[in-house]
């Protein structure tokens, strides 16, 4: 077997594997195709491990005599170092979701940047330069990001939901939806970015609002941005109707945070036919539905259910290990407010159902007192998590579902801390916009190695990989004799081959 580059007519190049075991050429396995010259790259070193899967390794010899010119002869015939490892296994996944038919190399570039290196795009572009080989202006990913949001962000969100539906394999029956903030360095507002309440305690900053959808297994499905200021209690609306419209999606579960509902909203959700699972405020709910929570004699892990009066069912569980939890954050809670209190910061203003300043009252017309009693009566509290439903489905799988929701927490997560999604630089709407899509894309491709790593019954995480990935170079030589150009895989290190290994067996499957 041997490995040919054929240009084809449109200028894209094929690297394949030829055989003539039997006498007469013949193309045993195309491993792909790109114009690209550091995909092409990328593809002779996929191609050279697959001869070499059924072939044995090929050696490099420089012909050469004393040690020094050994050295010197592969040091002088060095052409060009590039970093491979994240190309060579996030591209072949970046391919395989299908974000490949998004026009642009650009595209890749970006999304592939924004997991390994994620910083700003000036500072991308130092990285592309230095690892990658990539000379790019500032300019031209300017005007890429405007084209990305002027003709492919429908088309991402498109391939992303496909891919996610392919995986799971099944209707999708039951989706997840929360809400973040994302804030700007810059002090100014404008229509879309504005000061509001914000996750990330950068109240002075202004913000957007990120509206995300997600599938069973923290798969992204899709999002919205909203302008900083939206409270967040009516953005899911607005995304689970566009959502359904834009992929004629049939009856699914909703599944939100209590934070996001109100009546209104519940109400809305009912006339549109909706099923929900929503986390319920049973401090609020009748005094008839407390008498029975209080008086069901609930043992850990048990649960009672009570239909309301509206016909929705409120199910309430115990647990003796939230109770514990419950405890000790009530405990800490009040501590702080009398440590507060000794300093005198704490004046009439702070008198307010807010978090534990419930327990503050006034004695007198001046002195502000910890009510210890409303303290020793929110005990009855402790343990006890509701959820409100208008489905069929029983008891244990309506929470099962609903504690699913912390797959949306870890994807925000996910884009905050490993791909830095904020502090965002840019100011105008649609380069803000683009930068979203970009972390989408890349939250999508984080979701999807930890799915491979997890179906090869990998012992490493994506974030392991990712630093494993960043180690593995290439070394391009030109051959002293032939005057050909070669790219070797400086894979060294266990657990860099442990790690291409694990890859390897799709690059040979497929």
């Amino acid at each position: 077997m041997f490995i040919r580059q054929k240009k084809n007519k449109s200028g894209v190049i094929s690297v394949q594997v030829i055989d003539k075991s039997s006498g007469s050429y013949r193309v045993h396995k195309t491993i792909g195709s790109s114009s690209s010259k550091s995909e092409v790259d990328v593809l002779m070193i996929q191609a050279r491990e697959y001869v070499r899967c059924y072939g044995g390794q090929s050696v490099l010899d420089f012909n050469v005599g004393t040690d020094e010119h050994f050295f010197k002869a592969v040091y002088d015939n060095i052409e060009q170092l590039q970093l491979l490892g994240p190309e060579l296994i996030l591209g072949k996944l970046f391919d395989e979701i299908g974000f490949n038919r998004v026009k642009g190399e650009l595209f890749r570039h970006l999304v592939i940047s924004r997991l390994v290196y994620p910083v700003s795009k000036l500072k991308t572009i130092d990285y592309l330069q230095k690892y990658k080989g990539i000379s790019l202006h500032v300019n031209e990913v300017y005007r890429f990001m405007d084209k990305l949001h002027s003709q492919d962000i429908e088309q991402i969100k498109a391939i992303s939901f496909h891919h996610t539906v392919n995986i799971l394999g099944k209707k999708l029956g039951v989706v997840f939806y929360d809400v973040t903030t994302l804030y700007f360095e810059a002090a100014d507002e404008d229509d879309l970015r504005k000061a509001g309440f914000s996750k990330d305690g950068k109240h002075s900053n202004p913000q957007i609002v990120l509206g995300l959808l997600v599938a069973e297994q923290g798969y992204p499905l899709d999002y919205e941005i909203f302008e900083g200021n939206k409270f967040e209690g009516h953005t899911m609306l607005p995304v689970i109707e566009a959502f359904k419209n834009k992929y004629n999606a049939q009856q699914f579960i909703v599944v939100a945070d209590a934070g996001l509902m109100s009546n209104k909203n519940i109400t809305t959700l009912q006339a549109a036919d909706y099923n929900f699972i929503i986390g319920a405020r049973i401090k609020n709910e009748s005094e008839a539905i407390k008498q029975k929570i209080f008086t069901s004699g609930l043992s850990d892990k048990q649960y009672v259910e009570i239909v309301r009066q509206d016909g929705l069912r409120i199910i309430v569980q115990y647990s003796t290990a939230r109770a514990a939890n419950d405890a000790k954050n009530r405990s800490k809670g009040l501590e702080r407010l009398k440590k507060q209190l000794n300093t005198g910061k704490l004046t009439k203003k702070h008198i307010n159902n807010k978090g534990y300043n419930k327990y503050l009252r006034l004695e007198g017309d001046i002195k502000i007192t910890i009510d210890e009693q409303k303290f020793k009566d929110d005990s009855k509290w402790d343990g006890l998590k509701g959820y409100i439903t208008n489905t069929r489905l029983e008891a244990q799988t309506v929470m099962d579902y609903y504690r699913q929701l912390w797959q949306v927490e870890r994807t925000f997560r996910i884009t905050k801390t490993d791909l830095r999604i904020r502090p965002i630089y840019h100011y105008k709407k649609r380069r803000i916009e683009a930068h979203i899509c970009i972390a989408f894309a890349a939250c999508k491709l984080y979701k999807e190695l930890e799915r491979k790593l997890k179906d090869k019954e990998a012992s490493i995480s994506a974030e392991k990989a990712i630093d494993i990935m960043k180690t593995i170079f290439g070394l391009t030589l030109n051959m002293p004799q032939s005057q050909e150009t070669k790219l070797m895989l400086l894979d060294k290190t266990q657990e860099q081959k442990n790690l291409i290994q694990l890859f390897q067996e799709d690059w040979v499957s497929q």
